[in-house]
């Protein structure tokens, strides 16, 4: 099809039969394709994040991405999103393919296809991205005209179970790895090299980069995974993350796209450090992003102003795994209010610790948005979080929201994970109790108590992590911390409100998360049988997935409630971290010595 016919189909065929068209549209504030750069370029990359406009448009990797391969020479990036039901439906029924949003060119004429993998429940859309776009689901059925299909983010780290989907998969950081493929593809492409023999070359030049269909996995009798081998000479037999080594002064977009639209998050937003210095055990990106890198108080000042002339937004967010543990914090807040609170633009912390620095919040400045506060606490007891490493206590947790309390904010969030190790119903009972003293705090002010939400979501032990040994707990665990919990809501009086996860979808995180090639059988049927977005409650289908189980004869509890012996190998094992298998091992023995709980077996 070609591009001015795909163009006014979309204009005509879609957009008035969809809800919410502005999304479709493309042509967003700061948009840096214009007509005739796809048709020039030398590398065309199509970047897809497989999921809706309004979470893709929020994404800040994506727009780094972008931002970064259209000032690369001979490269032009354009993005797709995944379409909502109803668009999808138009799309199916009218033979419509699925097109790039800058300049609606098919997706399958992309050179690259790049996917970023954020969660689990995308891998679904994944593959309804490859069928919408024509592009052959199985990476061994592709031919020279189709794109290479390239993943990367933080669900990259384990991508067997999309193993079969994928040509080439990206670990770790994607500033640096963009550029040097991008350059890597232009030679070859001009080196008359076929698509199919650039892949085990690229593979073999960059020790970041896995093509995993150029390796085979076998199993033991059990079940239990036990090695990856290479199919061909010269392959890596572990795969090196790719780490971004100028994090100051790398690349980072001051005019970022500005959607037509609502999304999740509508702010300017700078990523102020990667990493994190504190190793919580439970965290696949602390454990992961290393190692920790800081931008300097100069250069975040010079992004923001550069970024709201950029954007107009009137809120700008200080972005990273652990803000309060940026070293410079209250300087850097101090010199963001001073320049921006004149201009009634917000600075707004997502990621804050609760620890001493917390009392300091107060002082930071004027331009700090004071509606709400959020804190990861994760566990309700001192003792759980020191096993776990979250460097919280209840004193100073305590004396942090009162120090806010009385600077102006109103409502708190606190966040809590069940499901944790050695977890006894005092621990459930524990975040009801912690709930109410954080909204009593307030009333030594002399008022009335602060509303508190507690949200509430399912252990899903991550790999790369110490906790990728533990079971996590059977869905009948966790209904029951939910009706507890509801419970306790009802028998007493308070301004404390539950979020509370869907218990369905924890076992489904967790299957996933610690997967190998044979669930992609079970990915496919799930999508062949209608699963798509299944991170949206209202489109998540827990039949479509049992059903997938059960045609494949694949059990989730094995991959997800079954406690691995620490000799085990992983399928995601040949993916190496600066965190090494040892000090991980050393780590989950850890948890459960200092709980005084014995190891799950």
């Amino acid at each position: 099809m070609s591009t001015p016919d795909l163009h006014r189909r979309v204009s005509e065929e879609l957009l008035p039969r969809v809800r919410h068209p502005a999304q479709y549209i493309g042509g967003e504030v700061n948009q840096r394709v214009r007509p005739g750069d796809w048709e020039r370029a030398e590398v065309r990359i199509a970047l897809a994040f497989p999921d809706t406009y309004a979470i893709g448009m929020s994404h800040l990797g994506t727009q780094i991405l972008y931002a970064l391969a259209n000032e690369l020479p001979g490269v032009c990036a354009e993005r797709a999103y995944c379409p909502q039901p109803d668009a999808e439906a138009v799309l199916r029924e009218r033979g419509i393919p699925l097109f790039t949003w800058d300049t609606r060119q098919p997706v399958r004429s992309a050179d690259v296809l790049g996917i970023s993998l954020q969660y689990e429940l995308t891998f679904t859309n994944v593959l309804n991205l490859l069928d919408l776009a024509g592009v052959p689901l199985r990476a061994a059925q592709r031919g020279d005209d189709d794109p290479l299909v390239l993943a990367g983010g933080p669900q990259a780290d384990n991508p067997e179970p999309l193993a079969e989907y994928l040509d080439l998969v990206v670990i770790g950081d994607g500033e640096h790895a963009l550029i040097e493929l991008c350059a890597a593809i232009r030679t070859l492409k001009r080196d008359g090299v076929r698509r199919r023999d650039m892949i085990p070359v690229l593979a073999r030049r960059f020790a970041w980069l896995y093509a995993p269909n150029l390796y085979a996995a076998d199993y033991h009798p059990d079940g239990t995974f036990a090695r990856l081998r290479p199919l061909a000479e010269g392959l890596p037999e572990t795969i090196v993350r790719c780490e971004t080594p100028d994090f100051e002064d790398v690349a980072f977009p001051t005019r970022p796209l500005v959607p037509w639209t609502e999304t999740v998050h509508d702010r300017y937003a700078i990523e102020i450090m990667r990493g994190c210095p504190n190793l919580c055990r439970f965290c696949h990106a602390g454990c992961t992003k290393r190692p920790l890198r800081l931008r300097s108080v100069d250069r975040v000042v010079q992004l923001a102003e550069e970024g709201y002339w950029g954007t107009g937004y009137d809120e700008i967010g200080l972005l990273s795994l652990s803000t309060s543990d940026y070293p410079r914090l209250r300087e850097l807040a101090a010199r963001l209010t001073e320049r921006f609170a004149p201009r009634r633009v917000n600075i707004s912390f997502p990621s804050l610790r609760v620890d001493r620095l917390l009392r300091d919040l107060p002082a930071l400045g004027s331009a700090v948005r004071k509606a709400g506060l959020t804190m990861a606490v994760e566990a309700a007891d001192d003792a759980m979080r020191a096993a776990l490493r979250k460097k919280v206590v209840d004193g100073d947790l305590l004396a942090g929201v009162r120090a806010a309390y009385a600077a102006g904010w109103r409502h708190v969030k606190l966040y809590f994970m069940a499901g944790l190790p050695g977890e006894r119903p005092e621990d459930i009972d524990g975040i009801w109790h912690l709930a109410q003293e954080v909204s009593r705090a307030r009333c030594a002010l002399g008022r009335c108590p602060a509303t508190v939400t507690a949200a509430v979501a399912w252990l899903v032990p991550k790999p790369h992590t110490p906790l990728q040994w533990m079971p996590q707990p059977r869905p009948e665990y966790f209904q029951e911390v939910r009706r507890r919990l509801l419970e306790l809501k009802r028998t007493h009086r308070a301004a404390i409100h539950f979020s509370l996860s869907r218990t369905e979808r924890a076992q489904l995180e967790a299957v996933l998360a610690r997967g190998d090639r044979r669930l992609g059988a079970v990915v496919y049927e799930a999508w062949r049988r209608g699963a798509r977005l299944d991170g949206w409650d209202d489109c998540f289908r827990l039949e479509l997935w049992n059903a997938a189980f059960e045609a494949t004869g694949i059990d989730p509890a094995f991959y997800a409630h079954r406690a691995r012996p620490l000799m085990e190998r992983f399928p995601w094992d040949h993916i190496t971290n600066r965190l090494s298998r040892a000090y991980l091992e050393r780590s989950y023995l850890d948890v459960y010595e200092r709980l005084g709980r014995p190891l799950p077996v």
